[in-house]
């Protein structure tokens, strides 16, 4: 999948290794890494819920139409996807909505 993000800030921190290490810790910044590499490998957010990859999962009620995959707990990598055909994972925010 192609990936967008909402803003400088969140692609900063999911490009660059520097800015997340400071921002959320090395463990934190290596798993926001590789979520971004899965959601890049996939064709669609469809594969991703049926292989368990991050285990991705849909939000429902005032978050309806996002998606997230697991970071380290109790943090998740929140996105929509934008188009059927081809699909992009517009990134949103890293967030513990629980």
């Amino acid at each position: 999948m192609e990936i967008s993000y909402k803003n400088n800030k969140i692609k900063k921190v999911c490009t660059d290794a520097k800015t997340s290490d400071r921002a959320y810790g090395k463990e934190m910044s290596e798993k926001i890494q590789m979520r971004i590499d899965e959601i890049r490998a996939a064709d669609t957010v469809e594969d991703m819920i049926k292989f368990k990859i991050g285990r991705c999962h849909s939000l429902h009620n005032n978050r309806k139409g996002q998606y997230a995959v697991d970071l380290v707990h109790p943090y998740r990598l929140v996105f929509e996807k934008h188009g059927n055909e081809i699909q992009v994972a517009h990134i949103m925010e890293i967030v513990d909505y629980h």
